[in-house]
């Protein structure tokens, strides 16, 4: 959004055949000319102006050109014209084919500005839009922004102080907005300078998407130091001696492994959603949806795992350490996983780490998106004379290395979960290693049962070129079968469908 004309120097001004005493001049626009906010010339307008009543840095051409004259006249139309020629902006009332740009309605709050428009087809629609908007934003966002902001900062000069002591020098910085490429999870390797780089916008990126707002908004001074001490504390975890149960001390808290399915609060079990509700600590996996999050009460503690590839073990240790030490304090923990635990979630690995400390588990099963995803994608898993069974397969292996792939089998449906980022090693194996017709139609789901879900329609062929072109916008999986084009096909070589 840029900013307001008097804030980068430059001065709005009225041209106007007719004196400020006519009644045509608003008794706000009046005042403002009054207090010198605004110009005002009284005379009629000339071509001239364009090149001489702006700012002495662009050499006196204008910024931009509002006229309110009639749609219908000719001089309107002049103006559109030599304006258009002189590659000046140019907005006339009521008439979008006369302008060049159109009216935003803004919400600002801090930092925080935002736009809507309807592209001159209703400003009382594109008012009604922004305050729909600004409603669902939670009071404060604006302070999150500038709190948030000034963490990023004091991360990059953290970074940019440890690569000067190293003798070597970092590149400008990459944008963090935008959807991730589809290479923004690749294997981070710990000794690369680049590395670094990828791992701040990371681990920013993740308090940024998965953070509920309302949480962003509830951010303290003490809570952003906090922050900025985990990152800059080493990623290097080291793992704990396990030590043999003591009968004569034995932890006097509790742990339970949550589901939470995949990703809308209404497919949560009432089990689940009652552990997280008299939870004093919730330790969750970076990818479950905000939705989810934000059911937590306010008086419990969140954690979110710090993984992103490259440091996953270390994060993995660093989370079960923290569930350690607040049971061993007498705290209710919970550790929230995303889908169901068993579902390539680690949970048998993690009820075994605590089980050999003498700790009870509990494990609440929930909705694997492994079944759950393709229903939402129009898919079914099996139909009738197309696909009699289902395969789930993880497309990540540990360290980064990827799974050997199954065979092709055309009555089959596979489900790869955690595939997407590694998408075309994962096609490449199935069609060259396994010999999969790449004429096979498949499907990426992003976000499943979330507002935002997003399905990306394909073949073996296309489907790496879609999801480079689109960009990655995890949590994800992967679908292969025929089965995925019973009830839709791709329009063309891919076809997206944004919402659920």
């Amino acid at each position: 959004m840029s900013r307001c004309p008097h804030q980068v120097g430059a001065l709005p001004t009225v041209i106007f055949p007719e004196g400020l005493e006519s009644g045509e001049v608003h008794l706000g626009l009046k005042k403002r000319i009054e207090d010198g906010e605004v110009g005002f010339i009284n005379r009629a307008f000339e071509s001239e102006d364009l090149k001489t009543l702006g700012r002495e840095e662009v050499e006196g051409v204008v910024d931009a050109v509002f006229v309110t004259l009639d749609a219908g006249s000719s001089s309107a139309a002049t103006i559109s014209k030599t304006c258009t020629r002189l590659r000046i902006p140019v907005n006339v009332v009521d008439s979008t084919a006369l302008s060049t740009f159109t009216l935003l309605s803004t919400y600002s709050d801090g930092p925080l500005q935002i736009g809507i428009t309807t592209s001159g087809m209703g400003c009382k629609l594109a008012s009604r839009l922004r305050r729909t908007v600004a409603a669902a934003l939670p009071v404060g966002i604006g302070g999150a922004c500038e709190r948030i902001g000034g963490l990023r900062r004091r991360v990059i000069e953290e970074d940019f102080k440890k690569a000067a002591s190293s003798g070597a020098v970092e590149e400008e910085e990459e944008d963090d907005g935008t959807d991730q490429k589809a290479s923004f999870n690749a294997l981070v390797q710990p000794d690369d300078l680049e590395s670094q780089k990828s791992r701040r916008i990371r681990w920013l990126s993740q308090i940024c998407e998965y953070w509920p707002l309302q949480k962003l908004v509830d951010l303290t001074d003490d809570d952003v130091n906090n922050l900025f001490d985990e990152y800059t504390a080493s990623a290097d975890i080291p793992p704990t001696e396990i030590p043999p149960p003591n009968d004569t001390e034995k932890p006097r808290g509790t742990i339970s492994l949550v589901g939470s399915g995949p990703g809308n609060p209404s497919l949560l079990t009432k089990a689940s959603l009652d552990a997280l509700l008299t939870a004093d600590l919730i330790l969750a996996d970076k990818l479950v949806p905000s939705q989810i999050l934000s059911l937590i009460p306010r008086r419990s503690t969140l954690f979110i795992a710090r993984k992103f590839p490259g440091n996953a073990e270390a994060a993995q240790t660093e989370l079960l350490e923290k569930g350690l030490e607040a049971i061993t304090l007498g705290q209710k923990v919970v550790r929230l996983k995303q889908g169901d635990p068993y579902i390539y979630g680690r949970g048998a690995e993690e009820y075994e780490w605590f089980n050999k400390r003498g700790i009870k588990v509990d494990v609440l099963p929930g909705i694997t998106s492994a079944l759950s995803a393709p229903l939402y994608a129009a898919i079914p898993p099996t139909h009738r004379a197309v696909a009699d069974q289902i395969l789930i397969c993880t497309g990540t292996g540990r360290k980064g290395v990827p799974p050997d792939p199954p065979i092709y089998v055309k009555s089959q449906t596979t489900v790869f979960l955690m595939g997407c980022h590694r998408l075309p090693s994962l096609v490449e194996g199935l069609v060259k290693t396994k010999g999969w017709p790449a004429e096979v139609p498949c499907a990426v789901i992003e976000r499943a049962s979330c507002e935002d879900q997003r399905v990306v329609r394909s073949t073996l062929r296309h489907i790496v070129a879609a999801v480079e072109e689109v960009g990655s916008r995890p949590p994800g999986l992967f679908v292969v079968g025929w089965a995925c084009e019973v009830l839709k096909k791709a329009e063309g070589a891919w076809s997206v469908e944004e919402g659920l």
